[in-house]
């Protein structure tokens, strides 16, 4: 890893998880992306509602999809909880707390209507909040609180509406035991998909 590190990067890593690298993150999605760390966020607020965000229509991959809370990528020598409140701020305009993982190992890799590809070691979180959104547009062009159970629904009935990293997290976050991390959250992961 010799040379300049840019800003805004990613950490390219081998299948186990250790780095190998980074790249400018404007330039790494593409239709042979290399595999990279990234991580996808779930935020409840204290009435145990989840919020699902809708990808400004700028976004480079799924562009105008809905998904979960936020995603994002560490930087080089980023712990995860300090790249999801960097990216809860920039994102949405909002602080969080009570992080959990709960997909430790998560990994994904889908390839969207234009041919760019997402290959992202991508353990997911939990947090909650208490703050009200207010998203970047060039990140998020809507967002909805809804019930756990709503999101399960939607997933079974319309997974083409959500991107595929959501649809496949719900599905791996309702294979959990109900003692897991994420009722901490205060949402059982059984709620999640019926």
């Amino acid at each position: 890893m010799a040379g300049p590190v840019p800003l805004d990067h990613v950490v390219l890593v081998d299948d186990d998880g250790r780095p190998l690298g980074v790249a400018p993150r404007g330039t790494v999605h593409g239709t042979d992306t290399p595999l990279h760390l990234a991580f996808s966020c779930y935020l409840f607020r204290s009435d145990g509602r989840v919020l699902l965000t809708r990808r400004a229509l700028g976004k480079r991959t799924w562009p105008g999809v809905w998904t979960n809370s936020f995603c994002g990528h560490p930087r080089l020598g980023e712990a995860v909880p300090e790249a999801l409140a960097r990216h809860a701020a920039h994102e949405l305009g909002l602080t969080v707390h009570d992080v959990r993982v709960v997909l430790p190992d998560f990994r994904y890799r889908a390839v969207d209507a234009a041919g760019v590809v997402e290959n992202e070691l991508c353990p997911v979180l939990v947090a909650l909040t208490d703050d009200e959104p207010a998203p970047d547009p060039a990140e998020v062009m809507d967002l909805r609180w809804v019930d756990p159970e709503e999101l399960g629904r939607l997933v079974v009935l319309a997974p083409w509406a959500l991107s595929p990293w959501a649809v496949e997290q719900v599905h791996a976050m309702a294979e959990l035991d109900d003692d897991t991390d994420d009722a901490a959250a205060g949402v059982h992961a059984q709620e999640l998909v019926g």
